[in-house]
C-alpha cells in the first residue's frame, strides 16, 4: 500500500467515513463507494481528492510523446481546431504539451484541488457542467476519468462540452483498471470492455468511434486513447405518417 493511500485511509477513518467496493448496476466496472452514515458524501470525496492533489502535485501522469500523438490526430480529423479543455489536470503539464503542439490554441484545464489557481487551471469539479463551457471546445482530453465518483455524469458533462464535431479523448492505461481502485482513484474498468460500458453509459447519444495506440508504454501498460464523439439525434418516424403511406 502506497504511502499516500494509507494517508487517504487514515483521513477516511478520521472522517467517520465508510468506503465500500462494489459496482454500479453493472459487472464490467468497480466503482467505491464514499458513505458516511449510509449516505455519499460529496465533502469528503472532495477533501480526498484535495489530500491526493497536494501529495502528488509534482507528479505527473501525463507525457508528451502520448499528447503529441493525440495532436496529429486532431490536426488530422479537425482541420479548424479553435480550443480544448483538459480535465483533471492537476498541475497543468497536459495543458502546456496540448499548447505548444496545436501551435497556441486556446486550452484550459481543470483541477477540483485548491491549488488549480496555481498552475494557471480552473478549479472545479469535472461533473458538473458550466453553461459557459456548453458546447464550446473542439477537444476534451482526460486521464483522469478513474478519479469519477459518478462516472456516468462525468462522461455526459463532457460530451456536453464539446462543439459540434468534436472529440473526447480518454487516455487509459492498466492503471485505470480495476486492480487501481482506491479511494483516490475510485473508478476502474479494462480496456477491453471500456467502448461497451461508455456505449451503456450514453445510451445512444455518445460512442468510442476510434481507439489510438501510442507505440510506448507507461509504467510498463500500453496506451488506449478512447476517441469518443457524439452520436446524431435520429427522430423516430412519426407512427401516423407510416400508416397513412399504407
Amino acid at each position: 500500500m502506497s504511502l499516500l493511500e494509507r494517508l487517504c485511509r487514515k483521513f477516511l477513518k478520521r472522517r467517520g467515513y465508510h468506503v465500500s467496493s462494489g459496482t454500479q448496476d453493472h459487472d464490467d466496472y468497480t466503482l467505491l463507494r464514499y458513505e458516511k452514515n449510509g449516505i455519499f458524501d460529496y465533502e469528503g470525496y472532495v477533501e480526498v481528492q484535495t489530500r491526493g492533489n497536494h501529495e502528488k502535485i509534482d507528479k505527473i501522469w501525463a507525457d508528451e510523446p502520448t499528447i503529441e500523438l493525440i495532436c496529429g490526430y486532431l490536426r488530422a480529423s479537425l482541420p479548424f481546431i479553435r480550443s480544448g479543455l483538459c480535465h483533471g489536470s492537476r498541475n497543468g503539464a497536459e495543458v502546456r504539451w496540448f499548447r505548444k503542439h496545436l501551435d497556441g490554441i486556446e486550452v484550459i484545464g481543470t483541477d477540483i484541488s485548491d491549488t488549480a489557481g496555481n498552475h494557471g487551471l480552473v478549479q472545479w469539479d469535472f461533473h458538473e457542467p458550466r453553461d459557459d463551457w456548453k458546447g464550446r471546445f473542439d477537444f476534451i482530453y482526460t486521464n483522469s476519468h478513474d478519479h469519477a465518483y459518478d462516472p456516468r455524469k462525468a462522461f455526459a458533462t463532457w460530451v456536453g462540452q464539446l462543439s459540434p464535431g468534436g472529440k473526447l479523448l480518454i487516455e487509459h492505461t492498466v492503471m485505470h483498471s480495476a486492480e487501481g481502485v482506491s479511494q483516490l482513484d475510485p473508478f476502474g474498468v479494462d480496456a477491453r470492455v471500456m467502448p461497451y460500458v461508455l456505449l451503456d453509459f450514453a445510451q445512444g447519444s455518445y460512442a468510442v468511434t476510434r481507439i489510438l495506440k501510442p507505440g510506448h508504454r507507461k509504467a510498463g501498460s500500453p496506451i488506449w486513447v478512447f476517441v469518443v464523439e457524439a452520436l446524431p439525434v435520429r427522430v423516430p418516424a412519426d407512427p401516423s405518417a407510416v400508416s397513412a403511406a399504407f
